[in-house]
């Protein structure tokens, strides 16, 4: 696989989530135009911000967890001995999957749900389940980026390329 192509799967969520916000920020501006200047709102424009808010969250959250930069506090575990450290480290990794499988299923659930009842926007007609599903995936995403950088962090490796 040519490693341009190979990085940008790897990098996937975040070309995601930075796209989305990039429509976001593009849509929000537009909106403001067209609504204060030209006396018109865009009728759909909810529609897109509520969808590109739920992929921005939820995949921005995946690299978060890759990246290491979500929110921990480790100024206590830090004064621990190292080995100490490492059964914190589990420990927090064990609750923290758990947290992420429960809600995977839950919102795959939900996710489910909104397909059977074929639940669409109102006006752009965008099925909820399209918008919704980036729940389970941003937790499968969290989940493999926390246990890649928690592996990392404890046996100082690199993943293989």
């Amino acid at each position: 696989m040519n490693k341009r192509l190979r990085q940008v799967l790897v990098n996937l969520d975040f070309v995601i989530s930075g796209t989305m916000l990039a429509v976001l920020v593009l849509y929000t501006f537009f909106g403001v135009i067209m609504r204060y200047f030209f006396n018109r709102p865009v009728l759909w424009g909810e529609e897109l911000q509520l969808f590109c808010i739920v992929i921005i969250v939820f995949f921005g959250a995946g690299a978060a967890f890759r990246t290491g930069s979500h929110v921990a506090i480790d100024i206590v575990v830090d004064r621990f001995p190292r080995k100490l450290q490492y059964v914190f480290e589990f420990f927090i990794y064990a609750i923290s999957m758990m947290v992420f499988i429960y809600f995977a299923l839950q919102s795959a659930s939900f996710v489910r749900q909104m397909y059977v009842t074929k639940r669409t926007t109102d006006i752009l007609n965008i099925p909820f389940f399209l918008t919704y599903s980036a729940f389970p995936l941003g937790c499968v995403l969290m989940m493999v980026n926390y246990t890649l950088t928690v592996y990392r962090r404890i046996f100082g490796k690199e993943e293989q390329s």
